[in-house]
């Protein structure tokens, strides 16, 4: 028992200082949204344009060394069969290695803000905006097997969005002007067909979510620093690389 009690010590003490090393874990603060979950009430809406934000401004890492990974969502649609789960074709690319991927977003929670926010000088304060939210939802991306290098993508997304005054769900970017904006934050692994071999994959918009502190040295945008540079980010890549 004392063995037992021993591990749990430690595999605690090892999660804490995990996350106490790691920035952008949480989009918004747990305490500036309502604990109870609204997913009954937003069962009518369609969540489907959150997360096709295009490229730009899309940055995300592969691996312990942060290998750039590129995510281009090619066409997400709403399963009407289960309006929770939403299709997802797209495609990756590491090393100039593209795949292409199918699978399903999730969502789990919803989460209604407390406080509205409406941006400098509440310049959407007469906007109409009906709810502030954030979406939490589970993900799996399946990479093409007939491809080179592939596998699958598992974790978790968490996504703002606001009910405009025609009551559509809509991406919210209202404080995408402070330095520590960052939206789409998708947190998981990717899982190697081959070898079985897991590596962390997380990015986002804006900024890249749930990475150590040393890795995005900027202010007002992503600055990557010398220590990882190298894996892939002293390249610009190609402008539609998926096509």
């Amino acid at each position: 028992m004392r063995v037992v009690k021993l591990f749990l010590f430690f595999f605690v003490t090892l999660n804490i200082f995990s996350q106490e090393n790691l920035c952008r874990t949480f989009i918004w603060d747990k305490s500036e949204v309502f604990q109870k979950n609204e997913l009954l009430k937003y069962n009518s809406h369609d969540f489907s344009n959150l997360w096709n934000t295009g490229d730009r401004d899309v940055y995300g890492v592969i691996g312990d060394n942060y290998q750039r990974i590129l995510i281009k969502f090619i066409s997400i649609k709403r399963n009407e069969k289960n309006k929770a789960e939403y299709i997802v074709h797209g495609k990756s690319n590491v090393k100039s290695n593209i795949c292409d991927f199918v699978g399903t977003i999730t969502i789990v929670k919803i989460q209604e803000l407390k406080i509205r926010k409406f941006g400098v000088d509440d310049e959407y304060k007469n906007a109409g905006i009906k709810s502030q939210g954030l979406v939490v939802a589970n993900y799996k991306f399946v990479e093409n097997k007939n491809q080179k290098n592939t596998g699958e993508f598992h974790g978790q997304v968490q996504t703002i969005f606001y009910v405009d005054k025609n009551n559509l769900i809509t991406y919210n970017d209202i404080e995408s002007y402070r330095d520590n904006y960052f939206n789409n934050a998708f947190v998981g692994i990717w899982k190697s067909n081959n070898s079985g071999k897991e590596k962390i994959c997380n990015w986002g918009h804006y900024r890249i979510p749930s990475v150590n502190y040393d890795f995005d040295i900027g202010a007002g945008e992503i600055s990557v620093s010398n220590k990882y540079f190298k894996n892939g980010w002293e390249v610009k890549p190609k402008e539609n690389w998926w096509k």
